[in-house]
């Protein structure tokens, strides 16, 4: 990610990687799904201490709902507001409950060499920053569809986006956003494909004061 000193910042994150943005109190993330079959895993990290992350259990008990929708907040182990989805032009419902992709569960899915993973990509992002994060934090995960029947049971089905929708997140705190394009391809999680694609991310800076 190129940190640039710019009002707006508009770039492609390539299918399968991931990028962190720096993010102050108001700037706004435009995340558009360019082809409409692409989860986003989605994670914020408090600039002032790396010790506040975004918690996918606190984000779930204070909105009291499992999935993620428009007006909702991701919220951090601190059970303060990090960032805010103020735009959707998805189905909505975006997931919490399944856990990033790893190298663990490529194995599981019978894959033979390495695999580009979610969880990877988020620990390459946050190294960029001189950051170290001896854990993997829960990712909200953008677009991705997770129903959940009446016994509790999930499914793995295509996204309902298509091809042009976007969400908008607005900082509440000074953070890094943490994105991965999410290289699962095994799975129908990323579409009935199976091919991981481009994001857009459009970033808009909040204009303030430079008088003190």
């Amino acid at each position: 990610m190129h940190q640039a000193a710019a009002d707006k910042l508009d770039q492609i994150l390539k299918a399968t990687y991931g990028m962190a943005i720096p993010l102050l109190k108001g700037d706004t993330v435009k995340i558009t799904n360019l082809i409409g079959n692409q989860v986003a895993d989605t994670w914020a990290i408090g600039q002032t201490s790396p010790i506040e992350y975004s918690s996918l259990d606190h984000t779930r008990s204070r909105n009291s709902n499992i999935f993620f929708a428009k007006g909702m907040a991701l919220y951090s182990n601190l059970r303060r507001p990090m960032l805010t989805l103020i735009e959707d032009t998805t189905p909505g419902r975006h997931d919490t409950l399944l856990c990033p992709c790893s190298a663990e569960i490529y194995v599981e899915l019978g894959c033979k060499e390495t695999h580009k993973s979610c969880t990877d990509n988020f620990h390459e992002a946050v190294k960029l920053l001189d950051i170290e994060i001896p854990f993997t934090p829960a990712s909200l995960n953008l677009f991705m569809n997770v129903p959940v029947d009446g016994e509790g049971a999930v499914q793995r089905v295509p996204p309902r986006s298509t091809a042009g929708d976007y969400v908008v997140l607005r900082s509440e705190m000074p953070l890094y956003l943490v994105l991965s394009s999410c290289p699962q391809d095994i799975t129908p999680i990323n579409g009935s494909d199976r091919k991981p694609t481009d994001l857009r991310i459009q970033v808009r800076k909040e204009k303030r004061s430079l008088n003190p």
